[in-house]
């Protein structure tokens, strides 16, 4: 029996069940059931359980997505989904400033900077922090410093803490030959598509008709797969970011926000109003303030006349401050001012989110992801080494972190973490597989440059 990840209700249950708790609603009892009918946890990291369950299992497992999300919730009026409701509650909510396009050259070190963080994160995805401190150790690169390396690594060590199978063939350092594909690199080519076919007021229906026509649903994952699965049964946005989708507070909204950032530079109201027209086909709340806050972000840092810390509070004026994303951010950065060592943060922030959320969610990756920036002061080795190091979602926050500092950097990008690429891109986007970063940098200069 096929068991495709990410999509098989008796799995999505246990991710519901813990959403539902997050996001301020009561599911002990539908908890009580499923587990008296034998229902089990869901995956801890993989994307599906390893054995097929009973018909009647998976029938209550849709039975049971449904009556989660008729439950209330505590949150919903400090948490809406809503663009207006957003702002409504945003006091501080930003204004643009006069700046010009960025240079293609600025926009070049964005994208490789997006591909050198997501490639020095690919190897240790989904494997826990001390196995990425052991891994790290054993080959005298801790602190984190470069791309990973298989050699010398104790056989032993490796057993225990294998690297992520489909990435080492492409991302550890012996064998990087160009920037592998990856969906942290296909969704910033979709979103360049996107605005080349529909200009900056594409709508959230253009988004979906461009990836049943570009993207694969192969090369989706956790709440993009829900989505794409439900537009495939007719189901329209916004409910497709809803309907049995435990993922929605995830990570993958923020990974496609960087677009919407490079193409608003001093505009980060609008990039993070695109930002939300393009995370709501399937994030809700937080996973979608996840993007917009990434999305300010970016667009001041595109400006080039901001440090980091500017470039952070700004991107906090487009969350809602009540927020769960808000505390989380406030929370890192707070950490990030008054630890000198960045263990300690990362530390401390493992201990506050890993009980109770998943490896791909977005509070605590965004959380890290801001911790990183604040202590390497936006340093671009600094940063992207900060932000891998610290676990979770390795590849997704070494890329958006990437692209951060390399809009900062006032100099080119270290020749150690960008000749390896070749200016070369896989991918099965379009048609752009093997496209060159300065020829993607030429493209989205266009974009940026169009009203």
């Amino acid at each position: 029996m096929l068991r495709l990840t990410w999509v098989q209700p008796e799995d999505l249950l246990g991710h519901e069940l813990r959403q539902a708790a997050q996001d301020g609603r009561e599911p002990s009892a539908i908890a009580a059931r499923w587990r008296a009918a034998g229902g089990a946890e869901a995956p801890e990291r993989a994307g599906a359980s390893p054995q097929p369950p009973t018909r009647y299992l998976r029938l209550l497992a849709e039975d049971l997505l449904d009556e989660l999300a008729d439950l209330p919730s505590r949150l919903a009026d400090q948490e809406p989904t809503d663009l207006a409701r957003i702002k409504s509650l945003c006091p501080n909510w930003p204004t643009p400033q006069a700046t010009s396009p960025p240079h293609p050259t600025t926009l070049q070190a964005a994208w490789l900077g997006r591909a050198v963080g997501c490639l020095l994160g690919k190897p240790v995805e989904k494997i826990t922090l001390d196995g990425i401190r052991q891994l790290a150790r054993a080959t005298g690169n801790w602190p984190l410093n470069t791309y990973f390396t298989a050699r010398g690594v104790p056989a032993e060590l490796l057993s225990a803490h294998p690297w992520n199978r489909r990435s080492a063939p492409t991302s550890l350092a012996e064998n990087i030959d160009g920037m592998p594909e990856d969906d942290d690199l296909n969704y910033p080519l979709l979103n360049l598509l996107l605005l080349q076919r529909h200009g900056k007021d594409f709508t959230t229906a253009d988004v979906a008709k461009l990836w049943l026509d570009e993207l694969p649903a192969g090369r989706t994952f956790t709440a993009e797969r829900i989505a794409y699965r439900n537009l495939l049964t007719g189901l329209e946005p916004p409910r497709t970011a809803r309907h049995r989708n435990p993922f929605r507070e995830w990570i993958g909204a923020l990974i496609r926000a960087d677009m919407h950032g490079w193409t608003n530079p001093g505009n980060p109201a609008a990039a993070a109003e695109q930002a939300h027209r393009d995370a709501t086909l399937t994030h809700t709340a937080n996973g979608v303030y996840a993007a917009m806050f990434t999305a300010a972000t970016i667009a001041t840092a595109t400006t080039g006349t901001h440090d980091i810390h500017t470039c952070l509070r700004t991107g906090l004026t487009v969350v809602p401050p009540n927020s769960r994303l808000a505390r989380a951010i406030q929370h890192a950065l707070q950490l990030a001012r008054k630890n000198r060592d960045f263990d300690t943060i990362v530390d401390e922030l493992h201990a506050t989110y890993s009980p109770t959320h998943h490896w791909v969610h977005a509070i605590p990756n965004t959380a890290l992801i801001a911790a990183a920036l604040t202590h390497a002061d936006g340093d671009f080795t600094g940063s992207i080494c900060r932000a891998v190091s610290g676990g979770w979602d390795t590849d997704s926050n070494g890329a958006t972190v990437g692209s951060i500092a390399a809009l900062l950097s006032d100099t080119a990008l270290p020749d150690r973490w960008t000749t390896p690429l070749k200016n070369r891109l896989v991918t099965s986007v379009g048609d752009f597989n093997g496209i060159g970063f300065d020829t993607l940098a030429r493209l989205t200069h266009q974009e940026t440059a169009r009203p």
